[in-house]
């Protein structure tokens, strides 16, 4: 069950965009509304990794660590600017540099189109000379799914791996077919099947749904990084989420599960109002920090 705390917090600053009959492009405007800008010693540059546009988020307490991070927005909407603030967030909490790509979106750029972005900022990182050991991947719904498929298209074709990944409420099977998607719906005020099913067909636009690029969740999970996975307890993907640890820890991995109770999806995009959202971003700053030697950095 959501707490009402929680509920009228998200249930209000979804409401503006996320409902029947908005377009794509309404969609969008309002998720980058709803979003707060970052505070004033927060530094946001336009740059390009990989031929990947995108946003840099630094902090004064930014140092070698880098964060590769892919937004939410079910593949359809999502850009840096809906980001800034838990990018800003998670480089003060990590001490690190936040890289916001903006990967192309459906339906004008549908399945694989994100998924090769995706690589092409993970290899633009390599080639430019960040050093694996203090890169860490990560994102949030769609993103963290996302840079679920990243981290399984690196090992594949034998890239080094970055020190680690981090999954906020990953969406990483496009079949729809976890436990909670059911158990979790009446629960849940911002995600629904349908909602969900849309966005899978806008993205998909007729593509297989259990190709591993789209549901990596589906592919073998061995010989990954090591993995924090978050979400919340009042999720219709909190499912995504156990199954990935559960996939990861079975294949001999390291992967750490932690559910936020009664919270929502991503609930960490409400830090300036809920505190276990700061509490869950402080906790990614400290998984980052110790995966990257970056732990005893005052």
């Amino acid at each position: 069950m959501v707490s009402s705390r929680v509920n009228t917090i998200a249930s209000e600053a979804y409401a503006g965009w996320l409902r029947d009959g908005a377009t794509v492009e309404e969609m969008r405007t309002g998720f980058d509304d709803m979003c707060p800008a970052p505070g004033p010693e927060v530094e946001v540059a336009e740059g390009v990794v990989g031929g990947i546009p995108g946003a840099w988020v630094s902090v004064p307490e930014s140092d070698e660590t880098i964060i590769l991070h892919f937004h939410a927005g079910g593949y359809l909407i999502g850009s840096p600017t809906s980001h800034r603030d838990l990018a800003a967030r998670m480089a003060r909490a990590a001490r690190a540099r936040v890289f916001l790509a903006h990967y192309r979106l459906a339906p004008e750029s549908p399945f694989p189109a994100a998924f090769d972005d995706g690589v092409s900022a993970y290899n633009g990182m390599l080639a430019d000379g960040v050093d694996p050991s203090s890169l860490v991947i990560s994102g949030d719904s769609a993103g963290g799914g996302l840079a679920l498929a990243v981290l399984v298209a690196a090992r594949d074709a034998g890239r080094p791996a970055p020190a680690a990944g981090v999954l906020m409420s990953p969406w990483a099977d496009l079949t729809l077919s976890g436990d909670s998607m059911s158990a979790r719906e009446p629960m849940d005020p911002l995600v629904s099947r349908a909602v969900l099913t849309g966005m899978q067909e806008g993205y998909l636009q007729g593509a297989d749904p259990t190709d591993h690029r789209a549901s990596p969740l589906l592919a073998d999970l061995a010989g990954l990084p090591p993995l924090l996975v978050q979400a919340g307890s009042s999720e219709v993907l909190e499912d995504d989420a156990v199954r990935i640890t559960d996939a990861v820890l079975n294949s001999g991995g390291e992967a750490v599960l932690q559910i936020g109770y009664e919270m929502v999806h991503v609930f960490q995009m409400f830090a300036d109002k809920i505190p276990e959202a700061a509490n869950a971003i402080e906790r990614i700053g400290s998984f980052v920090r110790a995966r990257t030697g970056a732990a005893a950095v005052a």
